[in-house]
């Protein structure tokens, strides 16, 4: 996880890292984009540990589906908590928040309403490729 957490962390440019040591996974995409491409790859990721800027509940739903290891969020939402603990990912967070919020600050992030109150991730995972679908409209 210090690995990840090291080189998001020296890249303002970077939301999300995955590493197992040997391979290193980065993206500059916002929101949950990155890890919906990692999981669309049919990677194993449970060797990997991965940071990311903001983990909400949808993010950390997608980190459970993908099965790493570990997560660092430099944002770490309670909901977002509450999965990673109920699904024994050990995780690290800079600040805690209530909720996450969508990009214009003035209602709450659409994928976080998406798997509000689900505790499954593959109906979370679902939920949350209906809802992109939704937002390309």
């Amino acid at each position: 996880m210090n690995k990840a957490k090291e080189i998001l962390l020296s890249d303002e440019s970077l939301t999300c890292v995955l590493c197992d040591g040997k391979n290193v996974l980065k993206s500059s995409y916002s929101g949950i984009r990155p890890m919906l491409e990692f999981i669309s790859k049919g990677t194993d990721f449970s060797e990997y540990s991965a940071a990311d800027r903001i983990v909400g509940r949808a993010a950390a739903m997608l980190f459970v589906l993908a099965g790493v290891k570990e997560v660092y969020a430099c944002v770490l939402s309670k909901g977002g908590e509450d999965v990673l603990k109920k699904h024994g990912i050990s995780y690290q967070f800079g600040e805690s928040a209530d909720t996450i919020i969508n990009r214009s600050g003035n209602d709450i992030c659409p994928m976080e309403k998406a798997v509000m109150g689900m505790d499954n991730p593959d109906s979370a995972y679902k939920a949350i490729l209906r809802t992109v679908e939704e937002l390309r409209k």
